[in-house]
């Protein structure tokens, strides 16, 4: 008994100790919102022209900064990860780290 009361408030501190995410789907929301008012385009048709370009790399996803309308695409290869940072207005590639 003793034993799973420690375990038990272990565990809830554990779980205090960890930040929450405010909304997680914030950022998706706001790129939707984003998008169907014509401020940015689709992220399908941004990462249609990036992918390709990233030969050998596997594709990890997106984020979104609302504030700069921008995208950064996130891909891995070899154990690198590779972030494509690009205008979600024009779909111009603004920055690649290497």
């Amino acid at each position: 008994m003793i034993r799973r009361l420690v375990l038990c408030l272990s565990t809830l501190a554990v779980l205090a100790a960890v930040p929450a995410r405010a909304e997680p789907n914030a950022e998706q929301d706001q790129a939707r919102r984003d998008t169907r008012a014509g401020n940015v385009r689709p992220l399908r048709d941004i990462e249609r022209r990036v992918i390709p370009t990233m030969p050998g790399m596997q594709y990890l996803g997106p984020e979104y900064d609302p504030t700069a309308f921008a995208y950064r695409l996130k891909f891995i290869r070899d154990g690198r990860v590779v972030f494509v940072d690009v205008d979600a207005r024009s779909g111009l590639v603004l920055h690649q780290s290497r």
